[in-house]
Protein backbone atom coordinates (compact mmCIF):
# COMPACT_ATOMS: atom_id res chain seq x y z
CA UNK A 1 0.00 0.00 0.00
CA UNK A 2 1.74 3.31 -0.57
CA UNK A 3 2.03 5.81 2.16
CA UNK A 4 2.06 9.82 1.92
CA UNK A 5 4.58 11.76 4.36
CA UNK A 6 1.01 13.43 5.23
CA UNK A 7 0.35 9.98 6.51
CA UNK A 8 2.74 9.23 8.62
CA UNK A 9 3.09 12.57 9.93
CA UNK A 10 -0.40 12.27 11.27
CA UNK A 11 -0.25 9.09 13.01
CA UNK A 12 3.68 10.89 14.65
CA UNK A 13 1.32 13.72 15.88
CA UNK A 14 -1.58 11.94 17.22
CA UNK A 15 1.75 9.68 19.06
CA UNK A 16 3.16 12.70 20.09
CA UNK A 17 -0.32 14.55 21.08
CA UNK A 18 -0.58 11.07 23.59
CA UNK A 19 3.19 11.45 25.02
CA UNK A 20 2.71 14.84 25.64
CA UNK A 21 -0.24 15.21 27.09
CA UNK A 22 0.60 11.99 29.53
CA UNK A 23 3.90 14.06 30.51
CA UNK A 24 2.52 17.48 31.31
CA UNK A 25 -0.32 15.92 32.71
CA UNK A 26 1.95 15.72 35.95
CA UNK A 27 1.58 19.44 36.03
CA UNK A 28 -1.70 19.86 35.36
CA UNK A 29 -0.79 20.62 31.49
CA UNK A 30 -2.01 19.56 29.15
CA UNK A 31 -0.81 19.37 24.67
CA UNK A 32 -2.62 22.92 24.01
CA UNK A 33 -0.30 24.91 26.67
CA UNK A 34 2.87 23.34 25.09
CA UNK A 35 3.89 26.14 23.00
CA UNK A 36 2.27 29.00 24.64
CA UNK A 37 5.05 27.80 27.45
CA UNK A 38 8.18 27.27 25.32
CA UNK A 39 7.33 30.65 23.37
CA UNK A 40 7.15 32.39 26.95
CA UNK A 41 10.07 30.49 28.22
CA UNK A 42 12.40 31.28 25.16
CA UNK A 43 10.76 35.27 24.94
CA UNK A 44 10.67 36.28 28.41
CA UNK A 45 9.17 39.60 28.80
CA UNK A 46 7.06 39.01 25.89
CA UNK A 47 3.63 41.01 24.76
CA UNK A 48 0.60 38.64 23.97
CA UNK A 49 0.43 40.07 20.66
CA UNK A 50 4.11 39.50 19.66
CA UNK A 51 3.12 35.49 21.38
CA UNK A 52 -0.48 34.77 19.32
CA UNK A 53 1.44 36.38 15.74
CA UNK A 54 4.41 33.83 16.39
CA UNK A 55 2.32 30.91 17.34
CA UNK A 56 0.13 31.53 14.50
CA UNK A 57 -3.24 31.03 16.47
CA UNK A 58 -6.13 33.61 17.16
CA UNK A 59 -6.58 36.12 19.75
CA UNK A 60 -9.24 34.55 20.99
CA UNK A 61 -7.58 31.10 21.67
CA UNK A 62 -4.74 33.10 22.52
CA UNK A 63 -6.37 35.08 25.16
CA UNK A 64 -8.17 32.06 26.69
CA UNK A 65 -4.48 29.89 26.46
CA UNK A 66 -2.32 32.10 28.38
CA UNK A 67 -5.55 33.23 30.66
CA UNK A 68 -6.02 29.80 31.96
CA UNK A 69 -1.62 29.60 32.47
CA UNK A 70 -2.24 32.83 34.39
CA UNK A 71 -4.65 31.66 36.34
CA UNK A 72 -2.94 28.36 36.93
CA UNK A 73 0.58 30.02 38.51
CA UNK A 74 2.35 29.41 35.48
CA UNK A 75 3.30 33.16 34.20
CA UNK A 76 2.41 36.30 34.96
CA UNK A 77 0.67 39.03 32.96
CA UNK A 78 1.98 42.71 33.90
CA UNK A 79 0.91 46.06 32.37
CA UNK A 80 3.96 47.53 31.18
CA UNK A 81 2.94 51.27 29.28
CA UNK A 82 0.18 50.37 26.92
CA UNK A 83 1.03 46.66 26.41
CA UNK A 84 1.30 43.43 28.71
CA UNK A 85 4.34 41.62 29.39
CA UNK A 86 4.59 37.89 29.87
CA UNK A 87 6.59 35.68 31.76
CA UNK A 88 7.13 32.71 33.44
CA UNK A 89 6.68 32.24 37.07
CA UNK A 90 9.18 29.53 38.76
CA UNK A 91 6.34 26.65 38.61
CA UNK A 92 6.04 27.71 34.74
CA UNK A 93 10.19 27.66 34.53
CA UNK A 94 9.51 23.90 35.25
CA UNK A 95 7.11 23.44 33.10
CA UNK A 96 9.07 25.10 30.58
CA UNK A 97 11.62 22.79 30.67
CA UNK A 98 9.64 19.71 30.61
CA UNK A 99 7.79 20.91 27.76
CA UNK A 100 10.97 21.39 25.90
CA UNK A 101 12.24 18.17 26.71
CA UNK A 102 9.83 16.21 25.70
CA UNK A 103 10.85 16.76 22.20
CA UNK A 104 13.78 15.16 22.72
CA UNK A 105 12.78 12.12 24.78
CA UNK A 106 9.85 11.41 21.99
CA UNK A 107 12.74 11.25 19.09
CA UNK A 108 14.80 8.97 21.41
CA UNK A 109 12.00 6.93 22.27
CA UNK A 110 10.41 6.07 19.04
CA UNK A 111 13.14 7.05 16.23
CA UNK A 112 15.92 4.58 17.66
CA UNK A 113 15.17 2.42 15.11
CA UNK A 114 17.38 5.08 13.37
CA UNK A 115 21.26 5.33 13.18
CA UNK A 116 22.59 8.71 14.27
CA UNK A 117 23.06 9.65 10.65
CA UNK A 118 19.30 8.54 9.36
CA UNK A 119 18.27 10.84 12.00
CA UNK A 120 20.31 14.24 11.11
CA UNK A 121 19.52 13.14 7.38
CA UNK A 122 15.51 12.78 8.19
CA UNK A 123 15.84 16.21 10.23
CA UNK A 124 17.83 17.85 7.33
CA UNK A 125 15.39 17.22 4.82
CA UNK A 126 12.45 18.06 6.85
CA UNK A 127 14.05 21.59 7.54
CA UNK A 128 14.57 21.93 3.72
CA UNK A 129 10.83 21.16 3.77
CA UNK A 130 9.97 24.09 6.44
CA UNK A 131 12.13 26.26 4.67
CA UNK A 132 10.87 25.98 1.47
CA UNK A 133 7.44 26.30 3.15
CA UNK A 134 8.31 29.29 5.53
CA UNK A 135 6.05 27.79 7.91
CA UNK A 136 8.29 26.98 11.09
CA UNK A 137 7.07 28.64 14.41
CA UNK A 138 9.40 30.35 16.12
CA UNK A 139 9.28 28.34 19.56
Amino acid sequence: MFRTLSYYFSIFHKDFVNYTSQKLQTLGLNYGSLFFLIYVGKNPDCTPSELTKALHVDWGHSQRSISKLEESGFLTKEKSGRSYHLTLTSKGLEAFQLSHQVFFDWDKENLQCLTDEEYKELLKLLQKVVDQKGCEQNV
